[in-house]
């Protein structure tokens, strides 16, 4: 019941509020929810907003439609070319934001894929790949610019990762395998497929420890960057092109979120501050994620997958989690 109320009658304030000299990056700036909060970023006087694409033809289409919709000038939007399902294209997208960006105030680590059917990315299942290796390569890699940005200009930025409530879904079955095979096990197409109904949720699952153990090791206190997990709750989106089914189809129809209004709830993610550091953000509120990501066996679990992700993170660039 708590899902529909706050689909149906929950408030999502409108964003206001200066982005004036700030630039902003949103992976799966394209479409959906990322379009839309680009979309307000803009309006609200961004100077510099980099949408970052797998495709750039649908990224140009994106530059083109926001700045139809906002007026604003033709140098404010600039589209980089980024496919999570590939490590190196990840790193390359990286490089290019250190070395090319005086500062990055807002980091919206938005891109993600639910399949429909088991497929692989490097060395994951898909989903894997992209919702979480590659995301958590992609923020290990950009942070010093982040932390560079805090310094240089006496501010906070923000990486909010994309998350959803479906990781209340699952409390990872996976979790027997013997000690450090949690991925191998989640990526084995055999259990991959005994379990699909739940790989979407493992992924934000994944995500939503990342943040926490993260913030576990580095207190907001101490820690010039705020890193959270939003969840934008069920919207009208290309996320689940893939799904056909009469059900999940009927469900939007009847509760979906509007893209708009996914893409405030992204605004206010990018746009939190340190009291979020580490947090589930539930409907412009910080939330708590499920009860058991917060029990001694979620807590455990944690501390597995993270330990597991920071050797996949250093296999893929030796030293890189130590931006972090």
């Amino acid at each position: 019941m708590g899902f529909f109320y706050s689909q149906l009658f929950k408030s999502i304030p409108y964003p206001t509020g200066s982005y004036t000299g700030k630039t902003i990056i949103i992976t799966g700036g394209n479409g959906g929810l990322g379009r839309e909060a680009a979309r307000h970023f803009v309006r609200l006087g961004a100077s510099k907003m980099i949408l970052a694409v797998r495709s750039l033809t649908k990224g140009h289409e994106a530059k083109l439609d926001i700045e139809s919709t906002t007026g604003c000038g033709k140098k404010v939007i600039e589209v980089w070319e980024l496919d999570m399902a590939l490590y190196a294209s990840v790193q390359q997208f990286a490089d290019r934001v250190v070395q090319h960006l005086d500062r990055v105030d807002i980091f919206l680590a938005n891109a993600g894929i639910a399949p429909a059917q088991y497929k692989t990315a490097e060395d994951n299942e898909a989903s894997i790949t992209v919702n979480v290796v590659s995301t958590f390569l992609l923020a290990a890699l950009v942070m010093p610019k982040l932390k560079a940005t805090a310094a240089n200009f006496h501010t906070r930025p923000t990486l909010s990762i994309t998350s959803s409530a479906v990781h209340e879904h699952t409390t990872l079955p996976q979790k027997s395998c013997p000690e450090g095979q949690i991925f191998a096990t989640v990526n084995d197409k055999v259990t991959a497929n005994k379990y699909w109904a739940d790989m979407y949720a493992v992924s934000k699952l994944f995500e939503v420890f990342g943040v926490r153990a993260l913030a576990e090791k580095h207190p907001a206190e101490s820690y010039p960057v705020t890193i959270n997990c939003t969840n934008p709750g069920l919207c009208h989106s290309d996320l689940g092109r893939e799904y056909n089914g009469f059900g999940f189809w009927l469900l939007k129809l009847l509760v979906a979120r509007s893209t708009e209004i996914g893409g405030r709830i992204l605004v206010h993610g990018g746009t939190s501050g340190a009291e979020s550091h580490g947090q589930y953000l539930d409907d412009c509120e910080v939330g708590a994620p499920s009860p058991w990501v917060l029990s001694e066996e979620g807590q455990t679990t944690q501390d597995r997958v993270w330990k597991e992700l920071v050797t996949k993170l250093e296999s893929i660039k030796p030293g890189v989690t130590s931006s972090f």
